[in-house]
C-alpha cells in the first residue's frame, strides 16, 4: 500500500524526517519496503499483514506513527452542521447475519463534477486513478484516508426509495460497474431497491443506479459487512476490488459512522447538495471484547522490566483501553483491532511501541543433557536388535492400505482392524486407507521378493497402525509384525524344525532379552491363520499379539507359485509388550553348587496345553525348583485316542548347599502328585 508522507501529517504532527518514520514503522511491524520521493512529496511503500486490516488507510498507519513517537492523533473535519431531517429512502435488513450494520445518507442538489487538484493529486499517489468525477473521487479519497469503503446510488434510480440487504436467491443477476453481466451465486449478499439488485454488497455497485453527469440526489452508504461472506463471492466472482480487499478482512463497525460523515462533508463542499440526518440499521451491536492481563507476565514474556502503568500508557497510545484491577488489569480492543484476542497479542503491542531495539538481548538457557536415550528408546532398540539377531530384515512401508487387503485377510465387520480412516485424496485406490495391521504391507513385500525368486524370507516392521475408535483423531498404535518363508535346506542335511516353531524360538529370544516373564502360547482365533498351526501370545491375561501359519485359502489368493504353502507371520502390540519389561534388573549370582535333574512324563487331555502344565508347575512353589523345560511331545502309538504325551525336565538346585538325592526325591514326588492332581494325568509308563 502507498502512503503519502504529506498525507500522513494531516493525522499526527511528526517532526521525523521520512527515513526514520520509514524505519519507526517498520520496527514495530508494519514493513516500509521502499521510499520513493513524488515532487514535494515522500511516498512509503508499506506491506500490511492480513492480521491487520486497520492499517490499510493514512488514518491506520498515521495511528502506528502516533504510537512510535508518542504523539497525539488528530481527526480530519467531518462536522456535517445544518443538516436536514431524514427522507426519501427506507433501509431494511433482511440477512443481519451477513450485514451487521447499514448506514446511509441522503444528499440532494449536488453537482457532479471534475474533482478538486488536491484530491486528484493524493489520489493519484496512491495508486488510484480519478474518474473525474468529485462523487466517486471523494467516496475512493475517504476508503484510501479512513480505511471505510463507501458506496454512492443514484437516489432517483432506487426503485420506491428503497433499500434491502438480502441474499441472491436462485437466478439473480446484476450489471456490475465496470460493463459486466454476472451471474451471482445464491448466497452472495446483496444490495437490493424494491426490485432488483443495485449492488454486489462489499464488493462493486451497479450500473443502473450508478451516478452520472446528471445526477442530481444521490444516497450514500456505509455499512458492515461479514468478512467471511465478502470473501467467498469475491472468489466465485472472480472479482476483487479495493472495497472488497478491506471488507473481507474487516472494517471497523464502529467507525463506518464517521467515514460516512467525513464522505458527506466533503461531496458538499465540493459538489454543493444538503445533507440529510442518518439513516442507521444496527441489528448485531458491537461488544468489546475483555481481555485479561497481568504486566509481570507479560514482563516475563519479552524479558522487560516495564511497569504497570507506563504497559497502560503504551496500549492507551494503540487505541486499547484499560481498566486497573490492583495486581492485574482488562484491556479492552476497539473494533478496529479484531486481531487481540489474548495476553500475548497484548504483549505484541507491548513490544512494538516500547520498540523491539529497547528489548535486552539474552541468550537462552537450555541445560546439556549427557545424549542418553529414553528407557522407552532402549527397549525399541532391543527390538530391532534382537529381530535382527534372529536373520530378519527391517522393511519400512507406507502407512497404507487397499481396502481390498481388509477382505484378502477375511476379517469380519464387527472386528476392530475395520475401523479404518479412509484418506480424502489417496493418489491411486490400493493407498486409500490408513492401514489398521501391518500384515497388508507385509505381504506385499512377501508377494514382491517371491516373484523375483527371493526364497528364504525373513523380514519385520516396527510401525505404526491407526484405529479409528469414534474419537476426533484416531489411535495411533505402535505395532511389530514379521513375516517368514523358507523353501527349504539342500537335501544333504538334516530336516530342520518346523517353520512355526522356528518363528516361535525368534519371538522367544525377543522375550527372554526383553525379560517380559511367560509367555503363554493358547490357540488363537485369527480367521487368516491355519486353524491347528497358530497361536495367539498372552502374557497375564493380556493378548500380546499372535503367530501363526496363514490359512491356505489367503495363500491361493495370493496366486504365488512356490514350494512351500506355508506362510508364517506375526504382530504383535508394542505397548502392551513393552509393558512388562521390568524397570529394573536384580543380579543373580552363578550358582555355587551343583543342580539335579529329574523328568517326568505325563499322558493328558489333547486340549491341555504344555503352557497350561508349566503354570501348575510353578505353582508348586518349592524354593528348590529352578527351572522348568518340556523337551517331548509325542502322539500315536501307544498313547490313548484324545490324549497326548508331554514330558518335562525338572532342575532342582539349592543356593546355600548341596542337595541330596532324598530330598530332591521327596520334592520330586511330591510335585508329581501335584500335577496329576490339577491336571487329571497319568504317568506314562
Amino acid at each position: 500500500m502507498k502512503v503519502s508522507f504529506d498525507w500522513l501529517k494531516d493525522f499526527v504532527d511528526v517532526q521525523a524526517a521520512p527515513p526514520e518514520v520509514a524505519d519507526r514503522l517498520t520496527m514495530a511491524g508494519l514493513e516500509v519496503e521502499g521510499v520513493e520521493d513524488v515532487g514535494d512529496d515522500v511516498l512509503f511503500e508499506v506491506n500490511v499483514t492480513p492480521n491487520r486490516p486497520d492499517c490499510l488507510s493514512i488514518l491506520g498507519i498515521a495511528r502506528e506513527t502516533a504510537a512510535a513517537f508518542g504523539l497525539p492523533l488528530k481527526t480530519p473535519a467531518a462536522e456535517i452542521g445544518g443538516e436536514l431531517p431524514p427522507a426519501g429512502v427506507t433501509v431494511e435488513i433482511i440477512a443481519p447475519e451477513l450485514c451487521h450494520r447499514y448506514a446511509g445518507r441522503l444528499i440532494t442538489g449536488i453537482k457532479v463534477a471534475d474533482s478538486p487538484a488536491w484530491i486528484k493529486d493524493r489520489l493519484e499517489k496512491c495508486g488510484i486513478r480519478s474518474l473525474n468525477s468529485n462523487i466517486v473521487d471523494v467516496t475512493n479519497y475517504v476508503l484510501l484516508e479512513l480505511g471505510h469503503p463507501l458506496h454512492a446510488f443514484d437516489a432517483d434510480k432506487l426503485a420506491e426509495s428503497m433499500i434491502r440487504i438480502a441474499t441472491a436467491g436462485e437466478k439473480a443477476s446484476i450489471a456490475t460497474l465496470d460493463g459486466v453481466e454476472r451471474k451471482l451465486p445464491a448466497e452472495a449478499l446483496l444490495i437490493w431497491d424494491s426490485r432488483r439488485p443495485v449492488a454486489v454488497a462489499g464488493i462493486m455497485g451497479g450500473e443502473e443506479s450508478s451516478v452520472k453527469s446528471d445526477t442530481v440526489n444521490i444516497f450514500l452508504e456505509s455499512a458492515y459487512f461479514l468478512p467471511s461472506s465478502i470473501r467467498r463471492t469475491s472468489k466465485k466472482l472472480g472479482l476483487r476490488t479495493e472495497s472488497s480487499y478491506r471488507f473481507e478482512r474487516g472494517t471497523d463497525i464502529e467507525f463506518l459512522e464517521k467515514a460516512l460523515d467525513r464522505a458527506a462533508f466533503l461531496i458538499r463542499e465540493t459538489g454543493g447538495g444538503e445533507v440529510h440526518a442518518i439513516v442507521d440499521v444496527y441489528p448485531r451491536k458491537y461488544v468489546p471484547l475483555r481481555v485479561e492481563a497481568d504486566h509481570r507476565r507479560i514482563n516475563s514474556l519479552l524479558g522487560t522490566d516495564i511497569s504497570k502503568d507506563e504497559m497502560r500508557n503504551m496500549l492507551s497510545g494503540a487505541g486499547i483501553r484499560t481498566e486497573d484491577h490492583g495486581e492485574t488489569f482488562a484491556a479492552f480492543p476497539p473494533a478496529y483491532r479484531r486481531d487481540v484476542t489474548r495476553y500475548v497479542d497484548l504483549a505484541e503491542e507491548v513490544a512494538r511501541i516500547y520498540n523491539y531495539d529497547n528489548i535486552p538481548v539474552t541468550l537462552p538457557k537450555t541445560p546439556l543433557s549427557g545424549g542418553g536415550v529414553t528407557r522407552k528408546e532402549k527397549d525399541r532398540e532391543q527390538l530391532h536388535e534382537s529381530m535382527r539377531k534372529s536373520g530378519f530384515t527391517e522393511v519400512i512401508n507406507y502407512s497404507f492400505m487397499n481396502p481390498a487387503d481388509l477382505d484378502l485377510l477375511a476379517l469380519p465387520d464387527d472386528d476392530i482392524r475395520r475401523r479404518h480412516v479412509s484418506v480424502l485424496n489417496p493418489l491411486r485406490q490400493e493407498d486409500s486407507l490408513m492401514r489398521t495391521t501391518l500384515l497388508p504391507s507385509l505381504l506385499n513385500n512377501f508377494v514382491y521378493n517371491i516373484s523375483r525368486g527371493a526364497g528364504d524370507l525373513r523380514l519385520y516392521e516396527l510401525s505404526k497402525v491407526f484405529i479409528d475408535r469414534g474419537e476426533r483423531l484416531p489411535d495411533e498404535e505402535s505395532r511389530l509384525g514379521g513375516i517368514f518363508y523358507r523353501e527349504g535346506l539342500p537335501s544333504i542335511w538334516k530336516e530342520e524344525a518346523p517353520a512355526f516353531f522356528t518363528l516361535k524360538g525368534a519371538l522367544g529370544s525377543l522375550f527372554g532379552e526383553l525379560k517380559v516373564g511367560d509367555v503363554e502360547f493358547v490357540q488363537s482365533e485369527e480367521v487368516f491363520l491355519h486353524s491347528g498351526k497358530s497361536a495367539d501370545m498372552v502374557r497375564e491375561g493380556r493378548k500380546l499379539g499372535f503367530i501363526g501359519e496363514l490359512a491356505p485359502g489367503v495363500v491361493e489368493s495370493l496366486r504365488l507359485k512356490v514350494r512351500k504353502p506355508e506362510v508364517l507371520v506375526f504382530e504383535m502390540d508394542v505397548e502392551v509388550l513393552l509393558s512388562f519389561v521390568p524397570e529394573t534388573l536384580r543380579y543373580s549370582p552363578v550358582p555355587k553348587y551343583p543342580p539335579i535333574e529329574r523328568d517326568v512324563a505325563l499322558i493328558l487331555d489333547e486340549h491341555i496345553t504344555a503352557a497350561a502344565v508349566r503354570k501348575v508347575i510353578n505353582e508348586f512353589g518349592s524354593p528348590y525348583m529352578e527351572d522348568v523345560e518340556l523337551f517331548d511331545a509325542y502322539r500315536g502309538k501307544n498313547i490313548p485316542e484324545k490324549k497326548k504325551s508331554l514330558a518335562f525336565r525338572i532342575i532342582y538346585r539349592s543356593p546355600d548347599r548341596t542337595l541330596t538325592d532324598d530330598e530332591v526325591e521327596t520334592v520330586h514326588q511330591e510335585l508329581v502328585e501335584f500335577i496329576l492332581r490339577e491336571t487329571g494325568g497319568e504317568i506314562r509308563g
